[in-house]
């Protein structure tokens, strides 16, 4: 257990989802038992509660069912995960498929469900900073 991963909190069973929910995955909780993952949740660490207003990326704006622009909000819990990544020396981050911060070649385009190819605003920064970024689908 000596290499490290951050990890979308929500995939480890963490209720910090938009609904106040989480997306635990049987997956990520089996290799958590074999390896070192450090749950982070973007949105918490921006300032956002749970439960709160869903959100999608518009461009480089984030903005949520009720059009509020939520960007500032997503752009802090970034830069506070890649602070983390750089502190402990992670490498590699498993993020949660779709999310408009998590998200790592797909995210929703609109409320209604459409997905389209893209990255979150979280895994957009890591991939930039040279941190290898999956989904819990590529695990």
């Amino acid at each position: 257990m000596d290499k490290k991963y951050l990890c979308s909190a929500c995939l480890l069973g963490v209720d910090c989802k938009y609904d106040g929910g989480n997306n635990a995955s049987q997956k990520v909780l089996d290799f958590a038992k074999k390896e070192a993952l450090i749950a982070i949740c973007p949105e918490r660490l921006g300032g956002l509660p749970s439960p709160r207003p869903r959100a999608c990326r518009k461009g480089d704006k984030v903005i949520d069912e009720l059009g509020n622009d939520k960007t500032a909000a997503f752009v802090k819990g970034a830069q506070e995960t890649l602070k983390i990544a750089n502190e402990m020396d992670v490498h590699v981050a498993i993020l949660k498929q779709k999310s408009p911060s998590c998200g790592c070649g797909k995210i929703y385009e609109d409320f209604g469900g459409k997905i389209i190819e893209g990255d979150g605003v979280t895994a957009e920064l890591l991939k930039k900073n040279g941190i290898k970024v999956i989904s819990e689908e590529e695990l």
